[in-house]
């Protein structure tokens, strides 16, 4: 049971992730200004990291917590790292995925922007990491 729940959840982080990365990484480059590196909007960036640093906490409990099925950090980690070496092959279509997917906007050039950077890929290889803790695959039992 506990697997079968890992892969529901595994599979509903995909986006979750993804999205919470992407608007946190949005919000926070749209409330600098550039040219004399300063916080325009101390509100929205304050959100913004936030934001991300709740989505640093879900990747650090996904990736460590013993309860959680390995399932659950090895989804995201392969959908990360697909559509990064799918970016490496061939760029414009992995780039141009985000386009056909909801919302649009800023979103999707935030997107676009952590798969060029390559931080999918530092993402993907964080959560797969796990997959490899024999501990994780045994069956959780509270002492």
């Amino acid at each position: 049971m506990r697997h079968a729940l890992g892969f529901l959840l595994g599979i509903l982080l995909i986006p979750a992730l993804a999205y919470g990365m992407a608007w946190g990484y949005a919000r926070a480059t749209a409330s600098v200004n550039h040219l004399d590196l300063t916080i325009a909007d101390t509100t929205q960036f304050y959100g913004a990291f936030a934001t991300m640093g709740a989505v640093g906490l879900l990747f650090g409990i996904f990736m460590m917590a013993r309860w959680a099925s390995p399932f659950v950090s090895l989804f995201p980690a392969v959908a990360y790292l697909y559509w990064s070496g799918w970016y490496l092959v061939e760029p414009a279509k992995a780039a141009a995925l985000v386009t056909r997917i909801p919302p649009g906007g800023e979103l999707d050039t935030a997107l676009q922007g952590l798969l060029t950077s390559g931080f999918f890929a530092l993402a993907g290889f964080a959560l797969i990491v796990p997959m490899w803790t024999p501990g994780r695959w045994r069956r959780y039992s509270v002492e």
